[in-house]
């Protein structure tokens, strides 16, 4: 619950500064955080910045940075963020703490909260602190972090993961998404809202990871299904059989399937599927045309058929992935084709937010039966109510 006005000290952030940091993501604490104000325009957080061995840190760019605060201040942090580094050694590759590392965090109170940027999870899992919990990282390190820490509940497409007093983000700008996210938290989508305006980001991403990542279609190889993937992907805006599949190598349905999964991973079904979400993604992106001639172009057939699986590909709609990733013109309007398709996104917004509500209304009857006593409720960016309009 936000926090209600008071006099009393600002909370206490700690930033960690460990050798390769990355300076955009040790800046975004105190970007966020250093900006929120009350009411009053009273500081809400006071930011410092730390590292175990106080001097000259190395980044990931091509200067190093003045850290004048030891390990002390963590001693001293309500809560302690740890931004990604390119340098972590051993915590990367074994999954533990360097001496000097372990004293450094041995200094943090008790009950303080742990927040991570980026690949800062490891640090934490490292440290023990996501045991039996669920985390992410970033989209490219998900696998071999799971491998490394088995027993975290590690959630690749989310831009963060919530849990109560350790919080993880995705890569790079998610730590802005889990910073917002926080003040929201400690004070309110008011106060959230503003110093997202102030930082000009949004104060609430819809979706998660997954819209981030690029799927390109693998190069042609020397392959048995070859022929017929070239042939599916010039015929993607209409219906595709099997059988019609097969026929172009020559083959029956059965051996056609069984080789197709050897060489692609995935059923013809399944593959058909993720060229049609590659095509709409670009359609949406790069043309003016309605959802719904988007929809029939890249095979959907309808504007709700591709709605649900953009929803389960990408974890956003149609009109929130066009607005994401569509240029826009005048006043930051999204550009639309015509009043049919305006008022189509309408109706879809509609349906989001009545979506949205169904799904909040599950969880909130899940975590009834589900949530732990000692621990607030968790939540991630995809699971976050659309709060934050300002």
């Amino acid at each position: 619950m936000p926090q209600p006005e008071t006099t009393a000290t600002p909370h206490r952030v700690a930033v960690l500064a460990l050798p390769g940091v990355i300076p955009f993501e040790l800046g975004i604490p105190y970007r966020i955080f250093g900006m929120a104000r009350s009411a009053a325009r009273r500081r809400l957080y006071e930011v410092v910045t730390c590292t175990p061995e106080p001097g000259l840190v190395p980044t990931d760019a091509d200067f190093p940075i003045m850290v004048e605060r030891g390990p002390e201040a963590l001693a001293e942090a309500d809560t302690i963020v740890v931004p990604a580094s390119y340098q972590l050694g051993p915590v990367h590759d074994e999954g533990r703490l360097t001496a000097p590392l372990a004293a450094a965090l041995a200094h943090a109170r008790p009950g303080v909260r742990w927040v991570s940027i980026c690949t800062g999870s490891y640090v934490l899992a490292a440290a023990g602190l996501l045991d039996g919990r669920p985390a992410t990282t970033h989209w490219s390190s998900t696998n071999h972090f799971q491998r490394l820490f088995p027993a975290i509940a590690v959630d690749p497409d989310v831009l963060f993961v919530d849990d109560g007093d350790v919080l993880t983000s995705a890569g790079v700008a998610s730590g802005l998404d889990l910073c917002l996210h926080l003040v929201r938290r400690d004070h309110g989508t008011t106060v959230a809202n503003e110093v997202a305006r102030q930082s000009l980001v949004p104060p609430h991403r819809d979706g998660g990871q997954a819209q981030y990542i690029r799927r390109p279609v693998p190069e042609p190889q020397q392959a048995t299904t070859t022929s017929a993937r070239a042939w599916a992907l010039g015929r993607l805006d209409r219906p595709l059989t099997l059988r019609e599949l097969a026929a172009q190598e020559a083959m029956s349905v059965r051996t056609f399937t069984r080789r197709f999964r050897e060489e692609v991973g995935v059923s013809p079904g399944q593959w058909l599927t993720q060229q049609r979400v590659e095509r709409a993604r670009h359609l949406l992106e790069d043309t003016d045309l309605s959802v719904d001639q988007v929809a029939r172009d890249s095979g959907f057939g309808t504007p709700a058929s591709m709605r649900q699986h953009l929803q389960a590909a990408l974890g956003v709609s149609p009109t929130t992935y066009r607005r994401t990733f569509r240029a826009t013109a005048g006043e930051g309007e999204p550009v639309r084709n015509d009043r049919n398709a305006e008022d189509a996104e309408d109706a879809e917004d509609a349906e989001d937010a009545e979506d949205a509500r169904n799904a909040e209304a599950a969880r909130n009857v899940q975590n009834v039966s589900t949530a732990r006593a000692t621990r607030p409720p968790r939540a991630s960016s995809t699971a976050v109510a659309n709060s934050s309009t300002g």
